[in-house]
This record gives structure tokens, sequence and C-alpha cells, in this order.
């Protein structure tokens, strides 16, 4: 089975049961957490929800991307199906009327984040490695993540969403991403304690100082090159602000594809003004589906991950042939409607 439904005392248990694929969800794990939810949410006997992932690497690396290229070659209709059920279960966690905590214990990205980082309680660990990393494979930043990242401290999730960076679990912590830090050792006695206990005691037990945030450390250059609204101008700034990172920044956002650098800078900005996570997924939801019809994102996955040469040829292939009708075209509903849900 790839996602493991258990009674553990007063507690539900979903593991997330693929651990040589790093627990990466199909849209059949979808509907499995999604039925368990709802089962348990009347359920007078299940008073805690616990998510985990199976193995040593981590909760979740996110969807099936190679899975995502072969149907988006074909039309994209599989995935819009898949956004669809998988936006709606992060909104569900979002509201779930029962405590809810999260492992993200190693690897939690994408779509892991959707599963983890909308709970009422977010548990990370020294092994910890948060991550959006859409831009890498010519997506945006999804599953709710546009909205963290646009709530996150200063610019900090504006660098994150265009480098497609990662977080420790000191940054994931300053970030919004997470609540509490146990360490790795520990977790063994908190999932047993969370059995028989009220969620907060348990966490309250077991639950440690984090590590600083590295990210916080660099908010000033962050904060002054990122505050552009074009990616043009946070480029030149990064450039010429003569740090060391700010100049690897660069180098990173060059890499991505120039058209999903602007949609995800104009969906982060957007999701600001946004008053619930049901909107922003709902545009997300939009961005999503053009994705799907954009050479970019077959191409993006190819490189990263089918043929693997890191050598993506991006459509256009510069900034300045991606204009502000190409950027809004992402954001007009799709054909099948909205989610709905803002």
């Amino acid at each position: 089975m790839d996602v493991l439904i258990e009674r553990d005392g007063r507690a539900g248990r979903i593991t997330l049961n693929r651990p040589r694929a790093l627990n990466s969800l199909t849209h059949d794990m979808l509907h499995t957490v999604r039925a368990a939810l709802d089962a348990w949410a009347a359920d007078p006997t299940v008073a805690t929800v616990v998510l985990t992932g199976a193995g040593e690497r981590g909760l979740c690396a996110g969807a099936d991307i190679r899975a995502m290229h072969d149907d988006a070659k074909a039309g994209g209709a599989g995935y819009r199906v898949f956004f669809r059920d998988e936006y709606r279960l992060n909104e569900l966690i979002s509201r779930y009327p029962k405590p809810y905590v999260a492992v993200m214990d190693g690897i939690t990205m994408g779509g892991g984040v959707g599963l983890s980082a909308h709970a009422a309680l977010r548990v990370v660990t020294e092994r910890t490695t948060v991550a959006m990393p859409e831009t890498r494979i010519g997506l945006v930043p999804d599953v709710g993540g546009s909205r963290l990242l646009a709530r996150a401290p200063g610019e900090l999730g504006t660098h994150l969403a265009l480098t497609a960076g990662s977080m420790t679990a000191g940054d994931a912590l300053h970030c919004g991403f997470a609540d509490h830090f146990v360490p790795s050792a520990d977790l063994p006695g908190l999932l047993a304690a969370l059995a028989q206990r009220d969620p907060a005691e348990a966490l309250a037990a077991y639950a440690t100082e984090a590590p600083e945030s590295e990210l916080a450390a660099q908010r000033d250059w962050i904060d002054a090159c990122y505050a552009a609204d074009e990616v043009e101008e946070i480029l030149e700034r990064l450039t010429a602000c003569g740090v060391t990172e700010a100049k690897e920044a660069a180098e990173q956002i060059a890499a991505k594809s120039p058209t999903m650098l602007k949609v995800t800078l104009a969906a982060l900005r957007r999701a600001r003004a946004h008053t619930s996570l049901g909107q922003t997924l709902d545009q997300e939801y939009r961005i999503s589906c053009a994705a799907l019809d954009h050479h970019d994102l077959v191409e993006g996955i190819r490189a990263q991950v089918v043929d693997k040469d890191r050598n993506p040829q991006w459509r256009p292939a510069s900034l300045a042939e991606v204009g502000p009708a190409e950027v809004a075209a992402f954001f007009a509903p799709p054909a099948d409607g909205d989610l709905g849900l803002g």
C-alpha cells in the first residue's frame, strides 16, 4: 500500500509509504488520504491525526513529476484532475476539525508541503529540508505554497521561490512553514505520546529550541534586492549588491524559465492580498492548468528528471520576451472552471 492508514490509540496515523520514491504522491494516494480524513472527522474515537513518511529520507518529495511530464505531453487532462483533488485536500487540511500533526522529518518538498505546512501542528527536525522547488522544472510554487512564501518575513519567500532554494529546520520555523522542533531521535517517543495524550502536551514534552535560521541572518540584502516588482530589476540588484550569496542567487534565477519566473513573482505579489488559503489555491489552479499547456513544464522536467542533461531550452528564452499579456494568461480561469475555494 502506498499509504498506510492505521489507528494508534487515540490517534489516526497516515504514513506515506513509497520510500524508494521518497514518498512522492500519486493520485490514488491523494484519494486514500482524503478518505481517511473524511472518515476520522466524524469518528469520536479519533482525537488526533498524525502524518509521517516511511523510510529515513523524508516525508514527501512532492508529486511524481515524471508522470506529470508524460501526462502534460499527452494533453494534461490527468494532472488537471490531480491538481483539483490535491488543492482541495490541502484546503481541507488547513481547516481540519481535529488536531492534525505533520512530522516534516527529512525532505519535505512541493506536494509534501501541501500535506504538512497547512496543518495545525507542524514538526521539523535537524534532518528537515523544506522547499518549493517548482521553478526548477518550469512550474510555479503551488499547493498553497505561494501563500506561505508570500507571508514569510520580508522578501525571504520571494528569494526562495525564484531560486527554488531550500530551508533548514530553523529557516522553516522562521518563515512560517513549521511550529515545533523535535530532535529526530525523539520522534518515536513523540509518536507514542500522540497516541495517548493531547498533542499540545505531547509536544511540550518533546519540543526543544531550534537551530538559528540561516536565512534570517541574510535579510538585509535579500529584502533590498527582492523588493523590486520586476524579475529583471531583482537580477540587477542581486548582481550589483556585492554579496557573494546574492551573486549566486542571481545565477540560480537566470537558469530558470523566464516565463515561470515572471508568473511566480506575480503570483506571490497577488497572494499577499489574499485573505484565505482558498483564494491562493484557486489562483494556483489557474496557473497550474496553464502550465500544463506550456512548453517549459515538459522541457523543465525532461532536463531535470528524464534526460537529466540539466540543459533546458526555455521558450521564450529571455525575460525580455515575456510581456504582461503572457503573464496575465496564466491567471485566466481554466476551461473547466475554478476550484471555488476562495
